[in-house]
């Protein structure tokens, strides 16, 4: 699979209450969380943002609590994937179960500025910024997470395959 889009940029140390901050965790309607992806970094980020569009952080991106709103907020606002140097270990598994692809990359964070337009070869691991014309490499996606994400995440893909089995 190849994704293309926009990026836009963040730091380290992106917790999970900076991505959807806690006031909104009484909903669990996916649209309404979109609305706040982000709104204590940047108020309007909701707003900026259009389907098809990439973040790219520093290190241990997701830390914190280990809510699946966070991921949630991120694939349901419409960015397609989030390239980070690093994950926190419960928002990495969070966003395969929701269906959100993200990748780690060593130099992403200083290599490709905001704005920049970046293509990712999911199954390679290559990520290219087409506006710098430079490349990074990233762990591909395996086979299996490949089909979460197709399936639109973990509970999609049991249901599929449980549809099969039944027939």
């Amino acid at each position: 699979m190849i994704l293309k889009g926009r990026i836009w940029k963040f730091g380290d140390n992106i917790n999970t209450d900076l991505i959807i901050p806690a006031r909104y965790l009484n909903t669990t309607d996916p649209a309404e969380l979109a609305l706040h992806l982000m709104e204590d970094e940047d108020p309007e980020f909701a707003k900026k943002i259009k389907p098809g569009d990439i973040i790219v952080a520093g290190k241990n991106f997701g830390c914190g609590s280990s809510r699946e709103h966070a991921p949630i907020a991120i694939k349901e606002s419409g960015i397609q994937a989030v390239l980070a140097e690093s994950f926190a270990r419960i928002f990495y598994r969070n966003a395969f179960n929701i269906g959100l692809p993200i990748f780690e990359s060593s130099g992403v964070w200083e290599g490709i500025n905001e704005g920049d337009d970046v293509e990712i070869h999911t199954d390679k691991g290559i990520i290219k910024d087409l506006t710098r014309k430079t490349e990074f490499m990233a762990s591909p996606i395996p086979p299996f997470m490949e089909e979460l994400i197709s399936s639109g995440g973990l509970m999609e893909w049991v249901k599929t395959k449980l549809k099969l089995t039944s027939s």
